[in-house]
């Protein structure tokens, strides 16, 4: 193991406070300018986040809005490109060692006439890359949970009843989103607003998650997502 690899298990230990280990295999230059582009996104989020309690890992091209309705653990990572606007009652609240993948959004605001809920979101989360966090009826994601990448998610409905109203002007439910503890969602899911995934859940790739009741440790693919199986 080279000792790039050595010096990062330590200091990723250090951080998360787990049993790390770097793969031997990866080259040591490689794992060099992974930890110098860490350093530099810690320095970044310190001057980003000066009042933090804790300053978060902030890469290339971030954006935010309301950082004081932003609450943060330690370790958090916003990656390059992501965009996160936490304007919202409940602000976004963002557990330790977890992560915003690169390019994701996270828009706690549907529109003026509504001020949003906000987004919860435990430890050790992985919010994958190039997705979207519609957050204005409330979502909340438990520790563990892994959500790959290009999924979006829905806390808004628009109310369409009455023909004789156009669409757009019958306004909208927020019944929210619940994700359970040590779920994975798969590739490019779009999960819709009153959904409720239990814990342990395993939703298949490209599946569309309408409202309802999900039981724990089961997996859903389809759409619209229907149970397949239990997880043995």
């Amino acid at each position: 193991m080279s000792a790039a690899a050595k010096l990062a298990n330590k200091l990723i230990r250090i951080v998360k406070k787990s049993d790390y280990q770097v793969d031997p295999a990866i080259d040591g230059r490689y794992i060099a300018s992974i930890m110098a582009k860490r350093v530099v996104m810690k320095a970044t989020g310190a001057v980003r986040f000066r009042t933090a309690r804790s300053s978060p890992f902030v890469g290339r091209s971030v954006r935010i809005k309301a950082r004081r309705h932003i609450t943060l653990g330690t370790g958090v990572t916003f990656d390059d490109g992501s965009y996160i606007d936490a304007m919202s009652s409940g602000g976004v609240s963002i557990g330790q060692n977890s992560s915003v993948g690169r390019n994701t959004r996270i828009e706690c605001v549907g529109s003026l006439k509504y001020l949003g809920k906000g987004l919860v979101v435990g430890d050790n989360v992985g919010l994958g890359t190039d997705s979207l966090y519609g957050c204005a009826g409330g979502i909340k994601v438990g520790d563990g949970t892994i959500v790959g990448n290009y999924c979006s998610f829905h806390s808004e409905n628009h109310i369409s009843t009455d023909l004789s109203i156009m669409i757009r002007d019958q306004g909208v439910t927020h019944q929210g989103i619940s994700i359970g503890a040590n779920c994975w969602i798969g590739s490019r899911v779009t999960v819709l607003d009153g959904a409720i995934i239990g814990d342990g859940c395993i939703i298949a790739a490209g599946a569309v998650v309408t409202a309802g009741e999900y039981r724990s440790n089961a997996i859903y693919g389809g759409v619209p997502a229907r149970f397949l199986k239990e997880r043995q």
